[in-house]
């Protein structure tokens, strides 16, 4: 029998997860314009690549996650640590000639990469930009869906990045988080955390499902009421210590 990490590996195929452990994690960042600091460990990024494009192909897993989320042609998506640009791919293809993907990515190398590839597959409604760790720097009122896919666990200052994401979803837009259910310092997000994080900076939890082709579960959130305003967002407890300093 196959067991411990060996076994989360062949289950869940994901693993960057593979090498996450104690010492592939960094501190919050401190608190900038008003905004808390997270009550939690940051993931590293270990890698632009989740998995390889044809093991998630097998097991169907855009299609499934974009099937959910709702994501239909003529729409605009934004693509949220885009990396080696497998959601951007299929998210072109999906919403059409007539939809508009924007894939973003913080890593310069990254960034061009992606760029390149899109260019290459004449992807001509694709656009890349370079985002910045606590903005992600997308157009106001632009959006019917932002994805962040295996990456929430590597945002330093959620509060900031998710009020400065905010006004880019238009009327009914939705932010769509997939992750895995185990604590920041694993790769993951602990669902309950996520939502009351979200619902600091005023979205609404409208869905979770379970996600085992994506490593683990679907999140979708709306904006609700009004954006608060940084200095009276109150911090969740994650019940866990953030990483230490140093």
């Amino acid at each position: 029998m196959i067991r411990g990490a060996a076994a989360l590996c062949l289950t869940i195929l994901t693993l960057g997860a593979c090498d996450a452990g104690p010492g592939n994690v960094r501190k919050p960042a401190e608190p900038k314009y008003g905004f808390p600091a997270a009550d939690r460990p940051v993931a590293t990024i270990v890698s632009a690549r989740w998995s390889d494009e044809e093991s998630r192909d097998r097991l169907n897993e855009a299609e499934t996650v974009m099937d959910r989320a709702g994501i239909k042609k003529g729409m605009t998506v934004a693509d949220i640590g885009a990396g080696e640009g497998y959601y951007t791919i299929r998210l072109a293809a999906r919403v059409g000639e007539d939809g508009r993907v924007l894939a973003e990515d913080i890593v310069p190398q990254v960034r061009d990469t992606l760029a390149t590839r899109v260019a290459r597959e004449r992807l001509d409604n694709v656009s890349v930009r370079l985002g910045l760790p606590a903005d992600p720097r997308l157009p106001e009122n632009s959006f019917d869906r932002v994805l962040m896919v295996h990456m929430y666990h590597e945002i330093e200052s959620p509060y900031e990045f998710l009020w400065r994401m905010r006004p880019s979803l238009r009327t009914g837009g939705q932010v769509i988080v997939v992750d895995a259910n185990r604590p920041t310092d694993e790769h993951g997000t602990p669902p309950e955390l996520l939502k009351c994080e979200f619902a600091a900076v005023g979205y609404v939890q409208v869905a979770m499902q379970k996600m085992p082709s994506a490593g683990g579960y679907l999140a979708i959130f709306e904006a609700s009421g009004e954006r608060p305003e940084p200095q009276t967002i109150k911090p969740c407890k994650s019940g866990r210590a953030p990483a230490p300093k140093g």
